[in-house]
């Protein structure tokens, strides 16, 4: 089995760790374009651009599934993905887990960047899904990009920033960017002193993960465990920032065996 995923950096690692821990066989191809990154101030056609430049790219690899592991091409071009690679590449969407995390009610608040903060896409979720949820979004500018080049004063500056636009008693925190699950223990700690006590976190990598799986035509065919990256199509390696992460550890560890 083999499952592309593609976003504009590293943000691909927690929904790539996430498949490997539930299939260490898989062969999986992150297709990435960091020289553009962050995607969020561009337009939404060059956004969709970019996005499909990264889908042909792992496409051309004959994958089993494509995942969008980023949520602002999610927004911007997931229906251009569609359009091109279904039904023969079935093609898996990232979206905030405000479902989950309103299921109780509560102060709910949603980190993401600038772009998707206040976007029609988010506010149709919220108002979808939120139910009787206080919600507050929490732009997050300069967090993404920190956690791309592993610059640990900017994620704390930026983390620290967001923590003091968070409403006291937060009960759940929606990570609307996938870079953000890569620190999701910085943003625990950040918030606690003003959160509620049960204090979760939600991220959106392993119902991802799970959904790529079900998608899959032949799950039973097992993979190698290999890993191929590209950068803007070309062949490349994981960046040394990935070492930083446990998502990212979990890539570099060697893969189990095919049975």
């Amino acid at each position: 089995m083999k499952i592309a995923l593609m976003d504009s950096g590293i943000g691909l690692l927690a929904a790539a760790s996430a498949l490997r821990n539930l299939r260490p066989d898989v062969d999986l191809v992150l297709s990435s374009d960091p020289a553009s990154m962050p995607w969020g101030p561009h337009t939404p056609e060059e956004i969709t651009a970019l996005a499909l430049g990264c889908a042909r790219a792992a496409a051309a690899l004959e994958p089993d599934a494509l995942v969008i592991a980023c949520n602002t091409a999610s927004v911007h071009a997931l229906d251009a993905l569609r359009a091109e690679l279904e039904p023969a590449l079935p093609v898996i969407a990232t979206v905030p887990a405000i479902k989950p995390a309103a299921a109780l009610g509560g102060r709910v608040a949603i980190w993401a960047t600038p772009a998707t903060t206040g976007s029609a896409y988010q506010r149709g979720l919220i108002r979808d899904f939120a139910g009787a949820a206080a919600v507050t979004e929490v732009a997050c500018p300069g967090l993404a990009d920190a956690v791309e080049h592993g610059d640990d004063a900017a994620i704390d500056a930026a983390v620290a920033d967001a923590a003091a636009r968070t409403p006291a008693g937060t009960e759940a925190i929606v990570l609307g960017c996938t870079h953000y699950e890569l620190v999701a223990d910085r943003i625990r700690a950040a918030v606690a002193p003003v959160a509620a006590a049960h204090l979760t976190l939600h991220g959106s990598a392993d119902a991802v993960a799970a959904q790529a799986l079900r998608r899959v035509a032949d799950p039973a065919r097992r993979g190698s465990g290999t890993l191929t990256v590209l950068h803007a199509g070309r062949s490349a390696t994981l960046p040394a920032a990935v070492l930083l992460y446990p998502q990212g550890l979990d890539l570099t560890a060697p893969a189990a065996p095919a049975a």
